[in-house]
């Protein structure tokens, strides 16, 4: 198999490619944010193309290891019919970067177009909010041999893209996917939505190709779509070719060149990509790989993990931040910039740990206190009593009590029932107030039921 993706996302501006119609159109009511330029009135002249839009597509190309084209760039119009292409055509530019890599994966290019409107066939109906809004188009060659890597590399596009802060994400993601099995033609899946999407529909059309292939059927170098109410894809039209859609240079727009300084400026203000950050997590603070692409899974969660590490040894902040943080964040369903969780917060509750003040199960009650609680941890602490841990003489004479106190429960534990030492966990730390170590209990009652 042989897979190669274009990524269409739009990018992060007030304002449309070429006027100044407002870019949120999901909340806006149907076709109030439009004008004469993004409806493509006779007579209706675009504007030059939108300084942040560009300047964001040159970001996310550096970032993404792309060559910034030396030469005059431009528009072009690409002609093809459908409903919500008022024009006739869509502009879109030639290469801004090219060369780059990511995963393993070369991009062949980077480049910018204006987004369509939303044609609802159901409704008979197209919305022009959305016509005009900045996309960044990202073109890898066919690199990736299996859905898995597929999946792979657009998480971790997703994960580049958010970083950037000049683009929307996977929400407003479509992507086309080429595929091909060696011995047949290529299919290209239109629109497919979401990481998910793209990952079942190269499963299936893997099989399906397969298997025309067993069947000495030829395949038909054909456009697709993917449904995904039923995972599949179903055949659209044939293929077309760049010849088809007629391509010309805009003569209404005006040729751009991406000065030297200007990619410098850029290049020196944006944020250190996540699959770099990733490893240089790696080598400079000695976690491993998996710790380090969680905890650079968000940018403010990564700059929070660097700022903790100044105070806390790093593989111990990992592990919290990775397990506990991670996991009341989740829960939350919230990411960690909206917990307003800080480093401070964090570097608190792991000193109180450190210097067994706390335990690790009071730890872990404590970190769900702090979403949205600018409260430090050691307060939390002292106000629900969690401070102070008991030494191990009292852990060992309080288990002892237990042991002697529940025969039946000691019974089960010796009958091979799990719950058992469950219960006589929970009685001693009933005893000690919580301020015993589960860990060590654990071991405690283990020595004192062999004897």
């Amino acid at each position: 198999m042989k897979c190669g993706l274009e990524i269409h996302v739009q990018l992060e501006t007030d304002s449309k490619l070429f006027c100044t119609c407002h870019t949120n159109y999901k909340d806006a009511p149907t076709n109030t944010n439009i004008c004469p330029v993004c409806l493509n009135q006779p007579g209706a002249k675009p504007y030059p193309p939108n300084k942040a839009a560009l300047d964001g597509a040159i970001k996310i190309a550096l970032m993404l290891g792309c060559e910034i084209s030396p030469e005059v760039t431009y528009f072009q119009r690409k002609h093809y019919d459908y409903p919500d292409l008022s024009s006739g055509y869509q502009r879109t530019s030639i290469p801004i970067g090219d060369k780059g890599e990511l995963n393993g994966v070369r991009i062949y290019d980077v480049h910018i177009e204006e987004d369509p409107g939303q044609y609802k066939p159901d409704l008979g109906i197209v919305d022009f909010n959305r016509s005009g809004i900045p996309l960044i188009e990202i073109v890898t060659e066919p690199d990736m041999k299996s859905p898995d890597e597929a999946r792979k590399f657009l998480r971790e596009l997703i994960r580049v893209l958010e970083y950037s802060g000049s683009a929307r994400g996977e929400g407003t993601m479509r992507a086309d996917v080429n595929i091909s099995i060696e011995g047949g033609k290529r299919a290209e899946i239109k629109n497919i939505n979401s990481i998910k999407g793209a990952y079942k529909a190269l499963q299936f059309e893997m099989v399906r190709q397969k298997n025309l292939l067993k069947r000495g059927i030829e395949i038909k170098q054909e456009t697709r779509a993917f449904l995904e109410s039923q995972m599949i894809t179903v055949p659209m039209r044939l293929k077309e070719q760049a010849e088809d859609y007629r391509y010309i240079p805009d003569p209404d727009l005006p040729p751009m060149l991406a000065e030297k300084d200007r990619i410098e400026a850029i290049r020196e203000k944006m944020p250190e990509p996540s699959h770099i950050k990733t490893d240089r997590f790696v080598q400079e603070y000695g976690i491993n790989k998996d710790n380090a692409k969680v905890l650079t899974s968000e940018l403010e969660l990564a700059d929070a993990f660097e700022e903790v590490v100044k105070t806390i040894y790093p593989e111990f902040a990992a592990l919290w931040m990775r397990d506990e943080l991670k996991r009341v964040i989740y829960y939350n369903k919230m990411n960690f910039k909206e917990s307003e969780i800080t480093p401070a917060q964090i570097v608190d509750l792991l000193q109180l740990l450190q210097n067994n003040k706390i335990t690790a199960k009071a730890g872990k009650r404590i970190m769900e206190k702090l979403p949205k609680n600018h409260e430090m941890p050691s307060m939390i602490a002292e106000k629900l009593g969690l401070t102070g841990v008991v030494n191990e003489d009292v852990v060992l004479d309080a288990v002892k009590k237990v042991v002697n106190k529940n025969p039946e429960a000691v019974s089960d534990y010796y009958e091979g029932k799990k719950n058992a030492m469950n219960f006589l966990i929970g009685q001693v730390m009933r005893i000690t107030r919580g301020k015993a170590d589960p860990g060590k209990t654990h071991k405690l009652l283990e020595t004192e039921l062999k004897k």
